[in-house]
């Protein structure tokens, strides 16, 4: 198969999503597909590369042009409406390189829309937040509570809080606009965990999708080279936190539950700062910035287990595969997309989102318990099989293949019925 993955960003720019969408495309060239990788333009890298056995093209979105719109001149995001320039590169990359299947990631799906009746390719798209329905992409009401479900008013006045009056507007109303086509257009929807299909309102409808999680490639068990940053690290067992330092990822929640432990050992957070992360962290607490995936990994070996008490729904958490691939429990709660991934009392403990005391009573049965430690984390190692490349791009494969055979697929039950009642992989 021809293969055009669409993302808006790509390496050098480095997040979950991002490297989700390398390791897919290396998978698929692995298995003798032609994949060709359409993103945003970034600054200093070429419009056209190689990477691997894959083309990548760098393309000129409009709103890209006015970085003042942007709050990361370094993440200047594709709007979830049609940017025309972007619209007209992506009608021209389809002419080029003529695929036979689309895979977008996000929202840059809406400026394919346009594009999609003139290319003849089938659009996948995969969710890997809640974008969909979320001008925010969280699902997060004000940025405090769990959104109830999306409206127009309490979609404006919660986006506003965010963006500011007129950036909210136009992106609610876009993002509704694009939504509400994408539902007809796109031939199949991957949310990648069960609270991503409910919560964006594919469970229970007639829109085609399927759930299937992130993944980790094969080979991510493979120790990469030492790194300096790794002297940082306490010489004995330590907790390990990766991910956003921020409220939203529970990081307040986190010290506040580490400071009732008893005998605990040190607690390593590593991750980017945010205009919310605490300007000052408790004794025997270190906070190591942002460090290279091959370093995170080194950490992962080193710790004791993981933790990710998260406040809001995360979509898929990449971090806990990793941290299941190097044979870790993770502490985790029990919203979003985590129970997908944590089997509660068997790989890890889920707890309430934002309960400090139950996080609490989780971390100290692992440090008083190592017997069962040990068996969660060789639980782990064996579970994480399902959520490796060999066994989840299998499934997106068939994905294609189902909606390359449109007439084949009509007469199967639809894929949402018959894949809700299994787990995230």
């Amino acid at each position: 198969m021809r293969i055009l993955l669409l993302s808006q960003f790509y390496p050098p720019v480095i997040g979950g999503e991002e490297r989700h969408v390398r390791n897919l495309g290396a998978a698929l060239a692995q298995r003798g597909h032609d994949v060709v990788i359409g993103t945003t333009m970034h600054p200093g890298s070429p419009e056209i590369e190689s990477d691997g056995a894959m083309r990548v093209y760098r393309l000129r979105g409009t709103l890209q042009r006015l970085s003042g719109l942007h709050a990361d001149s370094e993440r200047r995001h594709a709007p979830p409406f049609p940017d025309p320039e972007l619209v007209l590169a992506l009608k021209r990359l389809v002419a080029q390189e003529s695929p036979d299947i689309v895979h977008a990631h996000n929202w840059i799906y809406a400026s394919f829309l346009p594009v999609k009746p003139f290319s003849g390719a089938p659009l996948v798209v995969t969710l890997h937040d809640y974008g969909l329905v979320c001008a925010k992409k969280n699902f997060m009401h004000l940025g405090a509570h769990l959104c109830s479900g999306p409206t127009l008013t309490k979609c404006l006045s919660c986006a506003t809080r965010h963006y500011g009056a007129v950036k909210a507007t136009v992106t609610t109303l876009g993002n509704m606009g694009s939504s509400f086509a994408a539902r007809r257009m796109v031939d199949r929807f991957i949310p990648v965990s069960h609270a991503v299909a409910r919560n964006t309102g594919l469970a229970g409808s007639d829109t085609p999708y399927e759930v299937i999680p992130n993944f980790v490639p094969d080979d991510v068990s493979v120790p990469g080279p030492e790194d300096p940053r790794l002297e940082q690290l306490p010489a004995d067992g330590f907790i390990l936190f990766v991910g956003d330092m921020m409220r939203l990822k529970g990081v307040d929640v986190l010290l506040k539950a580490y400071a009732g432990l008893e005998r605990a050992p040190p607690l390593i957070l590593i991750g980017r700062r945010a205009p919310d992360t605490p300007a000052e962290f408790p004794p025997n607490v270190r906070a190591l910035g942002t460090w290279p995936h091959s370093a995170i990994m080194h950490a992962w070996r080193r710790s004791l287990f993981g933790v990710l008490p998260s406040v809001g729904p995360e979509a898929c958490a990449t971090v806990i595969m990793e941290a299941m691939a190097c044979g870790k429990a993770v502490v985790a709660t029990n919203i979003g997309g985590m129970p997908d991934l944590v089997d509660s009392d068997e790989t890890g403990l889920l707890v309430p989102a934002g309960d400090a005391q139950a996080l609490r009573q989780a971390m100290q049965q692992l440090l008083d318990n190592r017997t069962l430690l040990a068996h969660m984390g060789k639980t782990s190692l064996a579970r994480v099989e399902r959520l490796k490349a060999g066994a989840v791009v299998t499934r997106i494969e068939q994905v294609y293949r189902d909606v390359m055979r449109p007439a084949a697929s009509q007469a199967l039950a639809p894929a949402h019925r018959s894949q809700e009642n299994h787990r995230c992989g």
